[in-house]
């Protein structure tokens, strides 16, 4: 699956927003989306480094309009913790000598409110 098909659309509530300062951004994701997959997608969208993916499954609610009776589909949440002070990443290069990587990471999602 491409990284556009796992996440459909991030969810502003007001609990999801008194979470932003602590680096959690939810998101509505796709039903059959793994952790990994989620937390894949979300780093190659959004170029941040992620910790942590918990996965809600949010069961449909039942409705009706006049007569008619129907339920709401199904859907998954995905609340995503993302690292809010990236620093720079070293690893072994040849002759084990530490060598920087030249990643440039965010410390957060603007795109997430609409900026």
């Amino acid at each position: 699956m491409k990284p556009e098909d796992i996440i459909i659309a991030p969810i502003v509530t007001e609990k999801s927003n008194d979470m932003l300062q602590q680096g959690k951004y939810t998101f509505e994701v796709n039903k059959n989306a793994t952790k990994i997959e989620i937390a894949n997608a979300v780093e190659k969208l959004f170029e941040v480094k992620v910790l942590k993916v918990n996965t809600i499954s949010v069961k449909g609610k039942s409705k009706r309009v006049g007569y008619h009776q129907g339920k709401t589909s199904d859907w998954k949440k995905a609340i995503v913790t993302i690292d809010t002070n990236p620093g720079d990443t070293t690893y072994l290069g040849k002759g084990g000598k530490a060598v920087k990587g030249s990643k440039k990471l965010k410390d957060s999602i603007e795109e997430f409110m609409g900026a």
